[in-house]
């Protein structure tokens, strides 16, 4: 009779490895800014919402603050990958945060001292977005640089891990701070959180271009990150799928609008419900270690798109905070192992060399489809209701989904143990440099 795995050895392959931690100094200095600063960024995606539906009482206008944000985002996105193959990915992670922090600052003043309209919160909220996307950008090409090969998909998991734990705190911090003191103290909160991702990256080593490289014109060599793309079908399929996981499947920008007409729970009720998605993504990451020794990430990552769809369409289903909570913690699960198992599919199969262009359409993908989202959800909010527009946006993601793995059967086949001969061995580090 076959022997079954110890408790304390299932815990080993099931628990989240920290061995990235311990082995690279540049990583813990990464993840700690991070940390620091994406509680702030959570923050002030409470209070913009918030903030827009209190002015305008509108919940098409509250989805109208996605597409102020997807412009910025697009370009900032496409043009800061070259840049982050191009310059020391330090000083544009830098230059990033000084833009957060100007962006915050103008929404402070704008908000504390007077009532401002509508359209300047929306345009001050594009700019915000477009600062914060360069962040993003940078902060993802950095990552397989400062460890080695053989623990990424551990990094990528903690450095994901730590985003959501930032998205269960952020959230939750930001509903009392605009309970306490308003919309504006969590735009000054925003702004000052940055400062921590600026000391880490004083203190990390030289994130330098490739040595010896031809840097190419910008649009060619935007160019060629999008033809790499496309010719990688499980990469593309991934980016197609979480694509329309978000557009269709992401109600969040109608969380203050079902916190304050259906649930009657205010600003501490749409804060929890931004936490409860990412206390399911927390859970699905502390749970990780099993992706790290499974080869066919595709398959998982199409079963958790679907079960990502389905608890999202079961939440607009129901009328109170207690089991929305509960199936918004499901989704977010399913959303978690869906990131960590894309990231890796990503990261894999991409050359050290494409990574700043490839991280730039990933992240334009991960946080356009969010605020594509917030348009589809605020207009299709205003000619129905809140909970129609959630539960038509999760039916609409599982059928989506199914038509991806049709149109990108390379994401369906996607298999680790064949597809790690493609990606470059990290060139240098700070990687096992404690």
């Amino acid at each position: 009779m076959p022997r079954l795995p110890s408790p304390s050895g299932l815990a080993g392959h099931v628990a989240v490895d920290l061995s990235p931690l311990r082995a690279s100094r540049d990583f813990r200095l990464l993840v700690g800014g991070e940390a620091l600063s994406t509680l702030g960024t959570q923050v002030a995606l409470v209070a913009l919402p918030y903030q827009v539906f209190l002015i305008s009482h509108s919940a098409t206008l509250v989805g109208l603050l996605g597409a102020f944000e997807l412009g910025p985002m697009v370009a900032v996105s496409s043009f800061g990958g070259v840049l982050a193959d191009r310059a020391d990915r330090r000083r544009v992670l830098l230059g990033a945060q000084c833009g957060v922090m100007v962006s915050a600052g103008a929404l402070a003043v704008a908000t504390l001292t007077g009532r401002p309209p509508v359209l300047l919160v929306l345009a001050l909220g594009g700019l915000l977005a477009g600062a914060g996307a360069l962040d993003g950008v940078t902060r993802a090409a950095i990552v397989p640089n400062v460890v080695d090969r053989r623990r990424l998909s551990s990094a990528l998991a903690f450095d994901f891990g730590i985003l959501q734990v930032a998205g269960i705190v952020g959230p939750a911090v930001g509903g009392l701070v605009i309970a306490a003191s308003g919309v504006g103290g969590a735009y000054v909160l925003d702004g000052a959180s940055c400062l921590a991702m600026v000391g880490a990256a004083l203190a990390m080593s030289p994130q330098d271009r490739h040595r010896g490289e031809d840097p190419a014109r910008v649009l060619p060599a935007v160019r060629e990150g999008l033809g790499f793309v496309r010719s990688t079908n499980a990469l593309a399929g991934s980016f197609a799928i979480d694509l329309v996981a978000m557009t269709f499947g992401l109600p969040r920008v109608l969380f203050p609008v079902l916190a304050l007409t259906v649930y009657g729970a205010g600003p501490t009720g749409a804060g929890l419900l931004y936490s409860a998605l990412a206390a399911g993504s927390v859970l699905a990451v502390l749970t990780a270690g099993w992706i790290e020794r499974t080869a066919r990430l595709g398959r998982v990552v199409i079963m958790a798109v679907l079960g990502w769809g389905g608890a999202v369409a079961g939440a607009g289903l129901v009328r109170s905070l207690g089991p929305a909570l509960a199936l918004l913690a499901v989704a977010g699960f399913a959303d978690g192992v869906s990131s960590v198992c894309r990231s890796t599919i990503n990261q894999t199969v991409t050359p050290d060399s494409l990574r700043g262009r490839m991280s730039a359409l990933y992240v334009l993908v991960v946080t356009s489809g969010p605020r594509l989202g917030d348009v589809e959800s605020g207009l299709v909010a205003g000619v129905t209701s809140a909970t129609t527009a959630v539960l038509s946006g999760g039916l609409a993601c599982v059928a989506g989904a199914l038509v991806v793995v049709k149109a990108f059967p390379g994401l369906l086949a996607y298999d680790r143990a064949t597809a790690t001969g493609t990606s470059e061995r990290p060139r240098r580090t700070g990687a096992d440099d404690r």
